[in-house]
């Protein structure tokens, strides 16, 4: 038995992980005669199998001061090139704009010679 005659509050981590893995494949019934021979109750059996599924996740959204400041240099780094590309856009725009200005002019007067 994980609680060794102490309340289930006071079980360990891993008891309560062996009880999780113990009911998972039980249905219902069987989960609450579990529960009666072991003195705890159904409710905590699926509160503490909720905190195993989210174990993962917390250790996912729990970054270090290093990946933090990591993360912000990436952040700006990207927005830096892309404050770059729109100005290269703007640029490449304009140079097309020109160049079509050019083609109409020279349509219209035609080429002027160079001397």
């Amino acid at each position: 038995m994980p609680g060794n005659g102490r309340s289930s509050s006071q079980w360990s981590s891993a008891g309560k992980f062996r009880v999780v893995l113990e009911t998972a494949s039980l249905n219902e019934t069987e989960i609450s005669e579990y529960c009666r021979s072991r003195g705890i109750y159904p409710e905590q059996i699926r509160q503490w199998r909720e905190a195993c599924e989210q174990a993962n996740a917390a250790g996912e959204t729990t970054l270090t001061a290093a990946q933090r400041n990591e993360a912000k240099a990436a952040q700006k780094r990207i927005r830096e090139l892309e404050r770059q590309l729109k100005r290269a856009d703007a640029a490449r725009a304009e140079a097309a704009a020109l160049l079509n200005l050019r083609k109409k002019a020279d349509a219209i007067w035609g080429k002027e010679e160079e001397d």
